[in-house]
């Protein structure tokens, strides 16, 4: 299985905020499935970020040296 990317993430959770926006049932169930998957993606997004940010701030001290 390979990992998956920022980019998909956030494709995943824009397509459960639709699926979920856009349902007229009320399964109580598959809408907590729905809002525990999107809380796993937001944290793995958020971690992505803050390394990309890690990153971003090392080259550019780097560069400033």
């Amino acid at each position: 299985m390979k990992k998956q990317t920022y980019t998909e993430a956030v494709a995943e959770l824009e397509l459960i905020l639709s699926e979920l926006e856009n349902s007229g049932e009320v399964n109580m169930e598959l809408i907590a499935e729905k809002v525990k998957r999107a809380a796993v993606l937001m944290e793995f997004c958020k971690k992505q970020l803050h390394e990309l940010d890690t990153d971003l701030e090392k080259i550019l001290s780097e560069l400033g040296n």
